[in-house]
């Protein structure tokens, strides 16, 4: 088969493959928001039989045959086109799949749905105990897959490629070490300063239609395109894009709070813009696909901390909320920027400041080792997170459901994926230092409401590449640097210097 007439028809089967995915995320979704009790079992079996339909198609031999007739042709030409990008992230795909049996693949997806329903129904009953079987299976099978994958280091590499291409262990930990040695040192700092903001000033009355509308203005006026998204209401935030056109995302509302909502809605407009400044003519393609969980994350956290944060966002913003919110009309603005970038360690990872929240990941990533190693088994897991919070943060969970069970993501068997969450902090950080050097002052456009030279800068930077360079060589490309802690660091010292005076 001549290599044209091979890409070709692996093009043809992999926007086919996208297309049984994005009824996968459709199906989640609903099952997040709107599914009643009842269709559990009936949504279970059908993510099964996706499940397996995926994966027989992702590992049909005739991908390989495929791939093989494509050989090195597209590399030779253009290293970074489309062609090239495709064929090789086709391939790094072709080669984990069929490496998973298909009755593991589906055993997983059964598994994810089944744990996922039974978070949503013991979390809020604080039932360890009923919610502990469901994760036992679930780390049982991710072993045996990263067993099957294969990994040069350790088990948990086998897990972190699949969210992080070509991230390892060895890789993390010492530069997760040092980013806590630096986050430690400036939250002492932080501790010792005899300046204090007002939090209560956010505690206060906001109702939940006048929420849902200055919500939905924010992520609008930030560059969410709603003829393409909608915004609804879950128990853990999250973004999905179901396929061109169609970019969801949710978020949690607290009558007593705005920051939940609002801060959740920026984060996962992030993520959604982001989906949205994909590729339409690539669907279905790696070059029509974000390129890793990582840089994913760097967009959210980009618009939630290095945005939503800003003066200049509530120099624009403070005189609407005012509008939508009277308990904020006696507000002055430098107190309530304050009160919204205070550092407080806390319970929530979702809800910690920007300062700590680096420490809830790096809990977590401690933890899914251990049990990964074998070192420790999920009856002591609640243990060993409240040991972990104390000794990060100085405080204790007073119960399951604010401790060990607040995420959503191990119920679904995602054992890997909370180091993205770091490394997006890393990239935004960097990103928007490198952008901020080409833009100008930042947050006097934020000021005047104007963001979209950043979310163009954004576009044309890291969305329009798809996954047609690897992470850590976008982020180089789009920086000029390696990526590293550095960009976080000076901006977290610079940012709660001035505003606690140390």
């Amino acid at each position: 088969m001549p290599p044209k007439e091979a890409y070709d028809w692996l093009r043809a089967h992999h926007v086919e493959t996208s297309l049984l995915e994005s009824m996968a995320s459709l199906l989640h979704w609903d099952q997040s928001t709107m599914m009643p009790a009842g269709g559990h079992r009936h949504r279970s079996d059908q993510f099964a039989a996706l499940a397996k339909l995926v994966h027989e198609r992702r590992s049909n031999p005739q991908v390989g045959e495929a791939l093989a007739a494509c050989g090195g042709h597209w590399d030779e030409r253009e290293p970074t086109g489309v062609q090239a990008a495709n064929v090789r992230e086709w391939k790094r795909a072709f080669d984990r799949v069929t490496k998973i049996p298909t009755d593991l693949a589906v055993a997983l997806a059964r598994a994810a749905s089944d744990g996922e329903t039974a978070w949503k129904r013991t979390r809020p009953e604080n039932d360890w105990e009923g919610f502990r079987p469901y994760l036992d299976e679930l780390i049982r099978l991710r072993r045996e897959e990263a067993e099957a994958v294969g990994y040069a280091g350790e088990p948990y590499d086998a897990l972190l490629d699949e969210y992080e291409a070509g991230e390892t262990t060895a890789a993390l930990e010492p530069m997760f070490q040092d980013l806590r040695s630096e986050i430690t040192d400036l939250l002492g700092r932080i501790k010792g300063s005899a300046r204090r903001p007002d939090p209560s000033i956010l505690d206060n009355d906001y109702p939940i239609a006048a929420q849902k509308a200055f919500c939905r203005q924010v992520a609008e006026t930030l560059g969410y395109d709603f003829s393409a998204g909608r915004i609804d209401a879950t128990a853990h935030p999250f973004s999905t894009r179901i396929g061109p056109g169609d970019v969801r995302i949710t978020t949690r509302y607290n009558e007593r709070n705005l920051s939940e909502a609002l801060f959740g809605v920026i984060h996962e407009a992030g993520h959604a813009m982001y989906s949205q400044g994909l590729s339409t003519e690539h669907f279905g393609t790696p070059s029509g696909a974000s390129v890793s969980l990582g840089v994913h994350e760097s967009q959210s956290r980009l618009w939630e901390n290095l945005v939503g944060h800003s003066a200049g966002f509530w120099r624009h913003f403070l005189p609407l909320a005012r509008e939508f919110f009277p308990c904020l009309r006696g507000v002055g603005e430098i107190d309530f920027l304050f009160a919204v970038n205070e550092v407080n360690p806390s319970l929530i990872r979702v809800e910690a400041d920007e300062v700590t929240y680096n420490l809830h990941v790096m809990l977590r990533f401690e933890l899914e080792l251990a049990l990964l190693r074998g070192q420790l088994n999920t009856a002591d897991l609640p243990g060993a997170w409240n040991e972990k919070m104390h000794e990060f943060l100085g405080i204790s969970p007073p119960d399951f459901a604010l401790g060990v069970m607040q995420d959503v993501h191990w119920s679904a068997g995602l054992i890997g994926y909370f180091p993205t969450y770091s490394l997006g902090n890393l990239y935004a950080a960097q990103l928007f230092e490198a952008a901020s050097s080409e833009l100008g002052e930042t947050d006097a456009l934020f000021e005047q409401g104007d963001f979209s030279p950043l979310l163009d800068w954004l576009r044309v930077n890291i969305h329009a590449w798809g996954s047609r360079l690897p992470p850590r060589e976008l982020v180089r490309q789009a920086t000029g640097r390696e990526p590293d802690s550095g960009a976080l660091v000076r901006g977290l010292n610079k940012k709660y210097g001035e505003l606690y005076g140390v």
